[in-house]
């Protein structure tokens, strides 16, 4: 009989890692909070019309990765049901916000959402079948601000606090604005026009997206058709006065914030809902595909969906690539504040006692065993450990804990009612 695996494009997550996602998903929640975000949580599997509406048809996402099945109709005269593994959370939450009349408040919602997204595509190092997104969106009706500039640069300059407070460095902001709908209108003309004399010397997807949507060729990950795709119109040419003065206030703000940005004409993110601006992080760490974010305008999104107008904004992270990125500038795995030791099985219980103290002032502990040697003690306390407590029967009687700092080698006399204070600190020290 073989064994069972993980299925292609899944993995487990196993510790230490899992250390590194707690982590990141707690900075982005508490971050999310300082901004007034608050969290929704949508289904997994949605009907199958919500991304052929809200996504594009003529996507890849749509045309190639979505996981869709036939659900059982629950009587003859029903029709079976399309369902799809949601393979983007934002068309999800603008369903939930038009179902649930979010909009009838007046107000701005600012919605954060941290789960699994499926598709299939061909998995490759932080790209996975099943992966994870930390996303938001600000949605609202018109009067509540939705359409502003400033909400676009507030979501910008808020993931680069996200980035610098996750310690993740060297990242960079590109930035463009692919316009309205009539600025795409105007755009898709001359770039249809601009590809009739190219289109044979692209590849087979270029060229059936150069007949049903233009705009995804930018796309292209196909390292020869870079030199044509440079050549092709810019979507600022087709910029209308509106559109140039919103980007123009978005751009002004960042700078007055001190978020540095690189301006991409060519930017114009996968999918079809995007108006005006849109938007990439990238890092230089993760190779040739160094996107850790995106996102950008939607601002015809909820009519598309039959709700009403509602302007807004929004960004997925990969999760994976953010882990990646963080795990290549971390060398080693975060460790547990102490290690106890006690010496001999008639102290394990004390250890217990001790160890149950230390955790309720919110150190992290490794709890080991009196049936160890001193020097097994020693050794897994190493691989996990800052530090190690030593738990004899002097030091129980005594009060007196011995405890070794295993970056500088140093042995100290501390007592039990200070022990917790001393491995707080640094253990530098």
């Amino acid at each position: 009989m073989s064994t069972l695996k993980a299925v292609r494009g899944t993995r487990d997550l196993l510790p230490p890692e899992t250390v590194l996602w707690n982590r990141v998903e707690a900075t982005a929640r508490a971050v999310f909070a300082r901004y007034n975000f608050g969290e929704i949580r949508t289904p997994v599997f949605e009907d199958t019309a919500l991304f052929a509406r809200g996504v594009g048809e003529e996507t890849d996402i749509v045309s190639k990765e979505m996981y869709t099945w036939e659900d059982r109709a629950r009587a003859q005269s029903e029709k079976p049901q399309s369902l799809t593994l949601r393979p983007e959370n934002t068309a999800g939450v603008v369903r939930a916000y038009i179902e649930h009349g979010l909009g009838e408040s007046g107000q701005l919602q600012k919605l954060y959402y941290i789960g699994p997204q499926f598709r299939r595509e061909r998995p490759q190092k932080g790209r996975y079948r099943q992966f994870a997104q930390i996303g938001a969106e600000v949605i609202g009706p018109p009067s509540s601000g939705s359409e502003s500039p400033l909400r676009d640069a507030e979501v910008l300059e808020m993931l680069a606090t996200l980035l610098d407070e996750l310690g993740i460095t060297g990242w960079t902001l590109h930035l463009n604005s692919v316009g309205s709908a009539a600025d795409l209108a105007r755009y898709d003309v001359a770039r249809r026009a601009a590809l009739v004399p190219v289109v044979g010397q692209l590849c087979a997807d270029c060229q059936r997206r150069a007949v049903t949507n233009p705009l995804r060729v930018l796309d292209c990950k196909v390292p020869a058709d870079q030199p044509i795709i440079e050549t092709l119109p810019v979507i600022a040419d087709s910029l209308d006065e509106a559109s140039q003065t919103h980007f123009a206030a978005v751009t002004a703000a960042l700078d007055a914030a001190g978020v540095p940005y690189t301006l991409n004409p060519r930017l114009v993110r996968g999918l079809d809902y995007y108006t005006r601006t849109t938007f990439e992080f990238t890092h230089d760490g993760l190779g040739a595909q160094n996107a850790l974010l995106g996102g950008g305008r939607y601002d015809g999104l909820s009519e598309a969906l039959g709700g009403p107008r509602a302007p807004g904004i929004g960004f997925a992270i990969g999760e994976d690539r953010l882990v990646l990125t963080l795990l290549a500038q971390e060398s080693a795995p975060p460790q547990v504040d102490a290690y106890i030791a006690p010496l001999g099985e008639t102290l394990n219980t004390a250890a217990l006692v001790l160890a149950r103290e230390l955790r309720h002032k919110g150190l992290w502990i490794e709890l080991g065993d009196g049936s160890f040697r001193l020097k097994k003690s020693f050794e897994a306390a190493e691989k996990t450990a800052r530090r190690i407590v030593i738990l004899g029967e002097d030091e129980l009687q005594s009060g007196i804990l011995t405890v070794k700092t295993f970056s500088t080698g140093l042995q100290t006399k501390v007592p039990r009612a200070e022990l917790g204070v001393f491995l707080s600190e640094p253990a530098s020290k």
